[in-house]
């Protein structure tokens, strides 16, 4: 039998001798590589947690003691191993479980982690919480995946070695996020890691006095060393947290002997370690971007299913990567910038054409957000490209140095409304309604590939100020995009069909489906004037008002959250000029979405050409 079967709690593991633990995680990292070619996720990463995960769940007493894996996409171990290895088979699909940890999924999911930079700040709170509660649990957060970059972790680590709280960091360096890690935190852990001299002296001390206490004590002579080739003190050390690295991820006895050790010293501990991310699996290895999410592929050759159809994919991604060269070439002041996600978002396009003028500035949003505000004062157009969800975290840089300053920038969306098997923390759904209320920042929401690239270009055009421009994932309807420019006025609607029933007013991608259904219902004898919006901020009044003086009835569709979205301004604006007209919304309501296919999700969600039709000849009816 299997070793991976006997396993259903963690607490099975400890019946485990060290040599069946390294056959288990052998076993693990077979189930995780077999079951991702069906079903796709976040391979790499979590190829190279496996030692690290059963290490973890082998020393400490979870769920008592509390894990919390940051970024979430490090887990599919950890999910194995804690009563989920059947349910594996389901993750990020419709009604299965996550992909990343949940809180309400299962006790060994301390804290959900859909995100990035989180889990050292959360840590804190629940080791606080431990002293107050009087409690002996001990608090680990696991962060890697590049999110030491996000400035969240640094206030954490700032807090957490001033209190002198009990808890344990491990920083999982593979030195990648999903592209190569960047900025000086990456190059100090690069420094730390390769530094042969002070590593050979740890490796002899630690090879010399074996599995005893007196190598612990040894080991504390070493760090005392540490000076010799660093500095003064490390910068962990520095923050007041007790460094121990770096070791090999990757050898489960070291780490398991080392986790019990630190499980015993009092206060706020930090081990770096060294991973490798797709460990186990020589194509992951290898090209360790594409793998980090590869799709399905064929497990004996490594060929993967989603492979490039040209120059470019047909994505919405690869239309703003390929547009936004093609203007950069044309206009010396723009710059690119995009946080942690150049291969996402298809700015690598533009980095190896132009690399002098796009910048990829680590898991750092804000930042990201204020650095484009601080060229834009210096003349410079910045196009700054951020996943709609990931925007979330810069808000407040959006207000203060983009908007109050009146700096133009270009916010880039990528990622807007559902993006599928990621589920509620990746899903780009609120950004409509949390920008809307902003001064002075533009809104606009492409309906297909053409109108993003002449969006991209217009937004050049002194008659813009700062504007997001906000769009889907994937590939949309397919059409030529590759076209001459065209020049979109701000505040302008487009007319997409003409009919005298029912006033339908689109955002988006969207505007595509309604004007299939448009067409169709004209067949039936029923006329839907359909008008593509454009832009939600602002609002083409002139359109507005010719559509109430003509229609009682008015229908918006928009691929985001109805409080605050087109529904929400065309409800304003109705409610101040024409009370007595019938309005109703598509969109998506007031909760968290669930994972999903893009079409079960739509379909759930009534952005479907059948749902949209339904629903128009009910409120005709």
């Amino acid at each position: 039998m299997p070793l991976l079967e006997q396993i259903q709690t963690p607490s099975d593991l400890k019946t485990l001798s060290v040599d069946q633990l390294k056959a288990l995680c052998q076993e693990l990292r077979t189930y995780i590589i077999d079951c991702c070619a069906l079903n796709p996720g976040h391979l790499g990463s979590s190829l190279g947690t496996v030692e690290l995960s059963v290490a973890l769940h082998y020393v400490f007493d979870t769920p008592k003691d509390k894990l919390i894996w940051d970024v979430g996409h490090q887990t599919y171990a950890h999910k194995i191993i804690t009563g989920r290895r059947e349910a594996f088979k389901t993750k990020r699909t419709y009604g299965g479980i996550s992909g990343f940890p949940k809180i309400n999924e299962s006790l060994y999911d301390s804290f959900g982690t859909g995100h990035a930079s989180t889990s050292i700040s959360a840590a804190l709170g629940m080791a606080v919480a431990a002293e107050l509660d009087g409690s002996d649990e001990q608090i680990v957060a696991v962060i890697g995946d590049g999110a030491l970059t996000g400035g969240l972790a640094f206030e954490g680590l700032n807090n957490a070695g001033a209190r002198r709280t009990n808890m344990l960091v491990i920083v999982n360096d593979n030195q990648i996020s999903i592209d190569a890690s960047v900025g000086a935190i990456h190059n100090y852990l690069i420094k730390l890691t390769i530094s042969k001299r002070y590593n050979r002296f740890k490796q002899i001390i630690w090879n010399f006095f074996g599995a005893t206490g007196l190598r612990w004590l040894i080991q504390k002579f070493v760090a005392t060393t540490k000076s010799a080739f660093f500095g003064k003190s490390t910068l962990f050390a520095s923050m007041g947290f007790r460094y121990f690295g770096v070791i090999d991820g990757h050898n489960l006895q070291q780490l398991i002997q080392i986790l019990r050790r630190l499980r015993e010293i009092k206060g706020p501990k930090l081990l770096h370690i060294r991973t490798v991310k797709g460990k186990g699996y020589q194509p992951a290895e290898k090209d360790q971007s594409i793998w980090h999410a590869p799709g399905t592929y064929n497990i004996e050759t490594g060929e993967r299913n989603d492979t490039q159809r040209g120059p470019y994919h047909d994505r919405y991604q690869d239309v703003f990567g390929a547009t936004l060269l093609e203007l950069a070439k044309d206009n010396k002041k723009i710059i690119g910038i995009t946080p942690a996600m150049p291969t996402g978002s298809s700015l690598n396009i533009m980095m190896e054409s132009i690399p002098e003028r796009a910048f990829d500035v680590g898991i750092a949003e804000a930042h990201a957000v204020t650095f484009s505000a601080g060229l834009a004062a210096r003349g410079y157009l910045p196009y700054c490209c951020i996943y709609s969800s990931f925007m979330q975290r810069a808000y407040d840089s959006v207000i203060h140095d983009v908007a109050l300053q009146n700096l133009k920038v270009v916010l880039c969306l990528d990622r807007g409304g559902i993006v599928g098997e990621d589920g509620p923390t990746h899903h780009g759904v609120f950004d409509l309604a949390y920008i809307r209320p902003i001064p002075g920042l533009m809104i606009a929401a492409p309906r297909n590939k053409s109108a993003l690239r002449n969006l991209l270009y217009s937004a050049q055009n002194p008659d813009y100020s700062a504007i997001t421009i906000r769009y889907p994932r994937g590939e949309g309807t397919h059409i030529d995009w590759q076209q001459p420019f065209s020049y979109i006025p701000p505040a302008t609607a487009e007319l997409l069909h003409q009919g005298s029933d029912i006033a339908v007013l689109t955002l988006g991608w969207p505007g595509d489906v309604a004007l299939e259904v448009a067409l169709n219902l004209e067949k039936e004898g029923i006329g839907v004037q359909l008008w593509d919006m454009r832009f939600l901020k602002p609002l083409d009044s002139d359109v507005l008002h010719q559509i109430i003086l003509h229609y009682n009835k008015i229908v918006t569709i928009e691929d985001g959250t109805l409080i605050g979205g087109l529904y929400g301004a065309i409800s304003e604006y109705i409610a101040s000029v024409a009370p007595h007209i019938t309005l109703h919304g598509i969109g998506l309501p007031d909760r968290f979405i669930e994972q999903g296919s893009l079409q079960e999700l739509y379909s759930a969600y009534g952005l479907t050409k059948e749902s949209i039709c339904k629903m128009i000849k009910k409120l005709l009816d």
